[in-house]
């Protein structure tokens, strides 16, 4: 058997266990699969650096799927390496209720998936974000342990997507050169001819953003070999423009989007058998294909065993501290840290922003926590998220410890997350909490593969002033709290802004978002407490000393608004407590004991934030009282904002005697 013949073989197993899958799950996507297997053949047989027996190995090269309704390329490929997570069985589940094999690739669900993909072009953003950890971590630890590539599948669809240049303009200036991407150019979208919607000179696009090119037959192996050969050489991102068939073997339909994302259908996957001399029944492999490329997942055994011996000859305190990081575990001085800090401030009280708090607090992370990386969406005198200890990371120089993302906020949170899947870094950025629109999709998707990454997210409101209702996010505290998983902070002081920081940093499987202001606010917490009270959601920050007439919650700056109501509410004689909510995600993870007493019994309960109601009746009910925002903001300066649309200490007293002259009605 020639070499050729032997990879056809090879190919093909890819293409039919995939088309098996598809029409037996009577759903999915068998063209990419089949359009992509000479490429997945050539570069899992001869260049990705992996081993299944040992599928969390930090040195491997990483393989993305950004192009993820193709899913069953990747699952059939692990299947042939070895992969124990995917059996035959899990082929023939392919999307079904609690199988492996999801429609598309969902990290955690098996080794051998790097991250979850599906949402176009967030592979592309993950994949840039892992050859940045990988070029950070090489820096710090040096290239015996630490020198492997990232590789990424991506479609047409993917390079439609904005993100995509957000992702690989930023590569290209970084100069990612062990970042390697193989574009699928099948021509083919789910409408039809990419020519539909799209005229795009993709080489000359990839060019002018600072990446190597080269363009091949994708079903030559040794164009695939010499284009992958040549890429890993560059001192720049390479695109490989890699020209395929979608549904290459279909004799009816391969090359049109009728093999995109449907079944072939019985008589057209036998047709296609035919075509391509596979005789194996439906999920059968040839035993000759099958250990040829059961011998391809054992290549790198080798290589795996030799990277253990450096490892176990190194440094032993590098060795630990590269093991810690790893793992993701903070260092063991960190509560200390913040505890010393937290005592600190009790003593100063300052009044500051809790932006300026932030970058306080971050001041005593950063020193503490060397595997924090930071950055801004070119916001950074805004965000105030760089400290003495991050000086910036340079194309040339990845000693730094702050990126400079540029205005690039949802390319940045999707590297964010893939950097966090690479492992032995902790991300955090900043941006405007109005520019979390952009982010979501890459927020939402963080939650989902439980990812520990952490956006710092200012200007929180209207008290940003006068850039207006454009800057101004009224809706997103709601938009936000309502993702799963998601940690949503909106701290209302300096003591507070560092327990949500602790809290975000110890969440090693929730990324977080810290809404926070731009206006100075006063410190609210006169007295040191050793426990961390933003940890149980919501706590009284303001007490009375008989039973409450009126419960104030607010989150924030409005904390200090409800703090001042109460103060001209109990002058009235009029028996008030104040209930600061941090974290909405938090409150509900507690018992229902200490959720009863928090909200407690009141006759008159008001919730005050300077964001539109929704969620609030958790807390005062649906016949509650509310003061905040019903429509979008204005330009002005805040203290004006504020009076005009009425979120004012008076307003919200007048609003408790309203309530309460109306229960005496009643």
């Amino acid at each position: 058997m020639t070499d050729l013949e032997k990879h056809s073989r090879m190919a093909n197993a890819i293409r039919f266990l995939s088309m098996d899958a598809v029409e037996k799950a009577k759903s999915g996507h068998p063209g990419l699969p089949m359009g992509a297997a000479d490429i997945a053949t050539v570069l899992f047989s001869k260049f990705l650096k992996f081993d299944p027996n040992s599928p969390k190995w930090a040195d491997r090269d990483r393989f993305v799927l950004s192009a993820g309704h193709g899913s069953m390329l990747l699952y059939s490929t692990l299947y042939l390496l070895g992969y124990e997570d995917f059996s035959i069985e899990q082929l023939q589940q392919f999307r079904q209720l609690g199988a492996r094999t999801c429609g598309h690739p969902e990290y955690g669900h098996g080794a051998g998936i790097e991250t979850t993909t599906g949402p176009l072009g967030q592979g592309l953003g993950n994949a840039v974000g892992m050859a940045i950890a990988e070029r950070l971590q090489e820096e710090r630890f040096g290239k015996d342990l630490v020198n492997h590539y990232t590789y990424v599948l991506a479609g047409d669809g993917c390079l439609m997507e904005g993100i995509s240049q957000e992702s690989i303009s930023l590569a290209g200036h970084l100069k990612l050169n062990k970042l390697i991407l193989i574009w699928d150019d099948n021509g083919i979208t789910i409408d039809g001819s990419v020519d539909l919607s799209d005229s795009t000179d993709q080489i000359a696009r990839f060019k002018a953003s600072g990446w190597n090119t080269i363009s091949i037959d994708g079903h030559d192996p040794e164009e695939i070999e010499a284009a992958l050969t040549e890429a890993r050489k560059s001192d720049k991102p390479t695109m490989i423009a890699a020209k395929t068939t979608i549904g290459f073997g279909s004799p009816n339909k391969s090359g049109t989007n009728k093999v995109h994302g449907a079944p072939l259908g019985a008589e057209e996957i036998a047709a296609t058998r035919e075509a391509l001399g596979w005789s194996a029944e439906p999920f059968e492999v040839p035993s000759d294909v099958l250990d040829a490329w059961r011998i391809s997942g054992l290549r790198s055994a080798n290589a795996r065993k030799e990277w253990e011996q450096r490892f176990n000859e190194a440094n032993p305190e590098q060795r630990g501290e590269f093991e810690r990081r790893c793992r993701g575990d903070l260092p063991s001085g960190f509560d200390a840290a913040i505890d010393a800090y937290k005592k600190e401030l009790a003593d100063t009280q300052p009044k500051i922003a809790t932006r300026k708090a932030s970058q306080a607090v971050l001041k005593v992370i950063t020193g503490a926590v060397p595997e924090t990386i930071g950055g801004s969406a070119d916001l950074t005198g805004s965000n105030n998220t760089n400290t003495e200890h991050t000086p910036p990371v340079t194309p040339d120089d990845f000693s730094g410890r702050f990126i400079h993302w540029g205005i690039r906020e949802h390319g940045m949170a999707a590297a964010m997350n893939g950097m966090a899947l690479h492992g032995g870094v902790i991300p955090y950025s900043g941006g405007f909490l109005i520019f979390s629109d952009y982010c979501r999709p890459s927020l939402r998707l963080a939650a989902l593969m439980k990812q520990r990454v952490i956006h710092v997210m200012t200007h929180d409101s209207i008290g940003l002033g006068e850039d207006g209702p454009t800057h101004q996010p009224v809706e997103h505290f709601a938009a936000l709290r309502c993702i799963p998983d998601l940690q949503f902070f909106r701290p209302a002081d300096i003591t507070e802004t560092l327990e949500c920081w602790q809290l975000a940093m110890k969440a090693a499987d929730n990324p977080s978002v810290l809404a926070l202001t731009r206006q100075n606010l006063p410190s609210l917490r006169p007295h040191y407490e050793s426990e961390n009270l933003c940890a149980k959601g919501a706590y009284i920050i303001a007490d009375c000393e008989e039973e409450a007439t009126v419960t104030l919650f607010a989150t924030g700056s409005e904390v200090e608004i409800a703090v001042d109501a109460k103060k001209e509410l109990d002058g009235k004689g009029i028996a008030t407590r104040v209930v600061s909510v941090p974290s909405f995600e938090l409150f509900e993870q507690q018992s229902d004991a200490y959720k009863n007493a928090i909200i407690g019994g009141s006759p008159v309960k008001i919730a005050v934030e300077a964001g539109v109601r929704m969620g609030w009746d958790r807390f005062v009910g649906s016949d509650g009282g509310f003061v905040g925002m019903s429509g979008f903001g204005a330009s002005a300066p805040y203290q004006e904002l504020y009076e005009h649309f009425g979120i004012t200490a008076d307003a919200v007293v007048q609003e408790a005697e309203k309530r309460l002259g109306d229960s005496d009605n009643a």
